[in-house]
């Protein structure tokens, strides 16, 4: 019976990607082998629960929404994290994974959407892009750029254009929280008429850094 160690289950209202707003649910993996300058899920790291595949489905079915995210930590770290995605899939629930991009995303189930986080040299992370996985993505998946700095935005814009992500699948910008300001960001996408969907998270605006939010 595969199993993953799960840090929670929870209900809320989508706080990024192009589903903001939607009531979801999510499905949060323990366990991430990057650690982000500006990581908010810091809790996920360690810990968490061993939950069957089946429990996992049951508890998600329970809230009775048909929008599923399962992240992290870094949800791809885990082997049977393929399985759950589709088997939520075969639920009938429309089902998007956030994953860092450091790890091989070529083998998730192609009814997922993948919100992919390149991370930016802010992050400290840089290095552990693979930038392989740009060849896999396909125009229903989502890549996302936190920006730290000018600096970031800079990488951020000639990686794009580099790269044509742009004509791959929808791009999103958004501020890291206390480091970059959100109305300079938006000035800068403005400027350079960057073909990006800018965003904030709606969670912390509703919830601050609440834990299951």
């Amino acid at each position: 019976m595969k199993r993953l160690r799960i840090t929670e289950i929870f209900y809320s209202l989508q706080g990024e990607s192009n589903t903001v707003g939607l009531p979801t649910v999510f499905v949060r993996l323990t366990g991430c082998p990057l650690r982000c300058g500006y990581c908010d899920t810091a809790y996920a790291f360690k810990g968490g629960e061993w939950i069957s595949l089946e429990e996992i489905l049951a508890r998600v079915s329970e809230f009775g929404v048909p929008d599923v995210t399962v992240t992290g930590g870094e949800p791809l770290a885990q082997e049977a994290c393929l399985a759950l995605l589709a088997r939520l899939c075969d639920a009938g629930h429309r089902v998007s994974l956030e994953t860092s991009g450091a790890l091989d995303i070529s083998g998730v189930d192609h009814r997922v959407v993948r919100v992919m986080d390149i991370k930016t040299p802010g992050s400290g992370e840089e290095a552990k892009n693979l930038y392989s996985n740009i060849d896999s993505l396909v125009p229903g998946d989502q890549v996302k750029f936190v920006i730290c700095d000018e600096a970031d935005y800079k990488w951020a814009r000639h990686l794009m254009e580099d790269r044509s992500l742009a004509a791959r699948c929808e791009v999103l910008m958004s501020p890291a929280q206390g480091l970059q300001d959100a109305a300079e960001l938006a000035e800068w996408i403005l400027r350079d008429r960057l073909p990006v969907r800018f965003q904030i998270q709606l969670h912390k605006y509703l919830w601050g850094d609440a834990q299951g939010r």
